[in-house]
């Protein structure tokens, strides 16, 4: 029987469901339980209480919905990815219109899948946003790259050098400091970068963009 990295090295993810559905809430946060990497710590109804639990919980990954009353999801992640470096924010969702994508996006989230994600997906989902890695449902993808393709496919000179710091092994977080933007801004780039490249994560990227001669060869 296979196992996950997480599960080799016994690693446990920390989970914060944020919904404003009770059913829907508890069946994501049953459906993670049962995974033995996974530990759903807390669950949320809005977006206020999401962000006080994230600071009173300190999760590994929050997995927020985005249309909630008192502050939406948007808001609380931005919130959360602002005041709490250490945790990750992974949109589930219902909606896919290309406003609700690109307002997460900016606000921070590492990735965003739709609520008819299949287990074994989602479960994926979680564990590579947990990492910081990027995590798309297929139609979300497909309308990040239709937007990038509206402005180019080629790297803007931001672009570029957000991926050539990343090249260089900086974290988001030092590629921020860096460049004096926010981190939320550096995933920002980093998402658009992957849509026009056409890959999925960060050793890809600078994979893709070292063959076509866009950064310099190792």
């Amino acid at each position: 029987m296979s196992t996950t990295s997480d599960e080799a090295a016994g690693t446990v993810l920390r989970v914060l469901v944020a919904d404003d559905h009770p059913v829907v809430r508890s069946g994501i946060a049953g459906l993670l339980g049962v995974e033995p990497d996974i530990d759903v710590v807390g669950e949320a109804a809005d977006g206020e209480e999401a962000l006080a639990l994230a600071h009173a919980l300190h999760p590994d990954l929050v997995l927020m919905d985005l249309r909630m009353p008192r502050l939406d999801g948007a808001g609380a992640t931005a919130r959360v990815v602002a005041e709490l470096p250490g945790t990750h924010v992974l949109v589930l969702t219902t909606y896919e219109t290309d406003a609700d994508i690109l307002r997460a996006v900016e606000a921070g989230a590492t990735g965003y899948l739709l609520k008819d994600t299949p287990r074994a997906e989602l479960v994926a989902g979680v564990r590579a946003a947990a990492r910081g890695e990027a995590a798309l449902s297929p139609s979300v993808a497909r309308r990040l790259v239709q937007q990038v393709r509206g402005t180019g496919e080629r790297l803007t000179a931001r672009e570029t050098q957000v991926l050539a710091a990343v090249a260089r092994g900086l974290s988001n977080a030092a590629v921020g400091a860096e460049l004096f933007i926010s981190e939320a801004t550096v995933k920002t780039h980093l998402l658009r970068v992957f849509a026009k490249l056409g890959v999925d994560d960060r050793t890809h990227a600078v994979t893709v963009a070292m063959s076509r001669g866009i950064l310099p060869s190792a």
